[in-house]
């Protein structure tokens, strides 16, 4: 086997790699979307007038937050099959990533609305403000700033996370770059391209969501152009 770098091989695998990052992104993307919607599901739990319940959710929570994203992969897609629940290895991915991630969202809502002056909501009760209203026109817009930085930092982890979807069969970056490895056996050239793709999204992302940051703060009027 030729040792050291062949660009031949690595322009002729790249269309490839590049197909298989569209499967990423979609992966990372509907992942992220399952765990925003699960993140408010848990802050939900936690906000309930009834402490039985609240004890339940965090103690899910804590008990997701605490075990390795890989281990309840394995969890979904190899245990619950015993219990008559068979799952493709998509929709496998997709709900451990959402329920995984969105435990870690649900603690940056929770931040987010604690982070809002407890004179807000004070205010809001003392003009008889309904909840609906005083959410949607008083503390979500102050409260959404506040999440900012960590609903993006959950997003870049989510997408550098899609690697381990590969122990299950998905056909994402990682998977296709190991089965080119094991197909020609060279791994250099396509893990090194893996690498630089994930390197080549991540940081405009990252750099998008703190645009984002800046640009809500300054229409807030909280920082100056």
């Amino acid at each position: 086997m030729e040792m050291g770098w062949r660009w031949d091989f690595a322009i002729e695998i790249l269309p490839g790699m590049l197909l298989a990052t569209l499967n990423t992104i979609l992966a990372a993307g509907v992942g992220y979307a399952i765990a925003l919607v699960v993140g408010l599901l848990f802050l939900v739990g936690q906000r309930t007038p009834f402490k039985f319940v609240n004890i339940i959710n965090r103690e899910i929570v804590e008990f997701i937050r605490s075990t390795p994203l890989l281990i309840q992969l394995f969890f979904v897609y190899f245990v619950l099959p015993q219990f008559g629940i068979t799952l493709s290895a998509w929709v496998c991915g997709m709900i451990t990533i959402g329920l995984h991630f969105g435990t870690y969202l649900s603690e940056v809502y929770r931040g987010a609305l604690e982070g809002v002056p407890k004179s807000q909501w004070e205010a809001c009760r003392a003009l008889n403000f309904s909840t609906i209203y005083t959410y949607r026109r008083i503390v979500l817009p102050q409260a959404f700033p506040i999440a900012i930085p960590g609903m993006g930092n959950y997003l870049v982890g989510i997408f550098k996370d899609t690697p381990l979807l590969s122990t299950i069969g998905v056909a994402e970056l990682f998977h296709a770059a190991t089965a080119v490895g094991g197909y020609h056996y060279r791994y250099l050239e396509p893990y090194t391209l893996v690498g630089i793709i994930f390197l080549t999204l991540s940081i405009p992302a990252a750099m998008w969501v703190r645009k984002l940051e800046r640009d809500v703060n300054i229409s807030q009027g909280k920082i100056k152009k």
